[in-house]
């Protein structure tokens, strides 16, 4: 499976830190003529669709949502830029390459912030490219909406992104569920992005399967066969008892210090 992971990397290529700057000006403005050429000029240079997604999209992604929650953009800002990403995406992803298929399904959910659905769809666009069969489930569905979807198409993955402090008591039930009832018993739950990159060891104390940082760490994680049998001693009884809002709260107080 890595192997097949290496074919999918081999042809990203770095893109400059000039360019992404380029981007990320007129994206605060909401300026989707200027980001549209700073994309069509990267293409003409030979940079691929996927490169564009991996180190260019993504990485100013994460930039908006860190800037909007040190408050130095506004949220008129914030949805401007994540539009205008959106608005990217859904023109490059015709454009990603297409790995042979794996016979392999996920399903991905995500919070409802529309940065969190930005980030989700990527990841979707990526695992498709990548040769899964993928459902993208979106946000602002309930526990019984993701069991019964899953109930009937029986992914082997469940992606979670994208989680708040006030959403990661739901997420948590999600998952003692599926631990609990046991109905889907090779289905792994990976979780990624929003609460889960900010507190450390998150994922482990929820009792999820996999963590992934970004995509790329997603699609190598997933495509890993040695994990699928990682937690499969894991019970909820071992887990530490430590509140999400304090967990939040921990990180949110050593994010301070270190920006002093």
């Amino acid at each position: 499976m890595k192997q097949k992971i290496e074919i999918f990397l081999e042809n990203l290529v770095m893109i400059e830190q000039d360019i992404i700057a380029r981007y990320l000006e007129p994206l605060l403005r909401g300026d989707r003529k200027g980001c549209r050429s700073v994309i069509e000029e990267t293409m003409q240079k030979g940079i691929p669709a996927n490169s564009i997604y991996v180190e260019m999209i993504w990485p100013v992604m994460v930039e908006i949502e860190n800037l909007l929650r040190r408050d130095k953009i506004t949220t008129i800002q914030e949805h401007l830029a994540t539009r205008v990403n959106r608005t990217i995406i859904d023109q490059l992803q015709n454009k990603l390459p297409r790995r042979p298929q794996r016979n392999k399904k996920i399903a991905i959910c995500c919070a409802t912030d529309e940065i969190q659905e930005l980030g989700a769809q990527m990841m979707t666009d990526l695992f498709e490219s990548d040769g899964w069969e993928v459902r993208f489930l979106g946000g602002g569905l309930t526990n019984e909406d993701i069991l019964s979807f899953a109930n009937e198409y029986v992914p082997d993955i469940l992606l979670i992104y994208g989680t708040t402090p006030k959403q990661a008591p739901e997420v948590r039930r999600l998952i003692d569920t599926v631990k609990s009832v046991n109905a889907w018993p090779d289905m792994r739950i990976m979780v990624s992005g929003g609460l889960f990159n900010r507190a450390e060891g998150l994922w482990e104390e929820m009792e999820a399967d996999l963590y992934a940082g970004t995509a790329i760490e997603a699609l190598h994680v997933a495509a890993d066969e040695n994990q699928n049998a990682q937690t499969a001693q894991r019970t909820i009884n071992r887990r530490k008892k430590r509140k999400l809002i304090e967990i939040e709260v921990e990180h949110e107080e050593i994010h301070e210090e270190v920006l002093v």
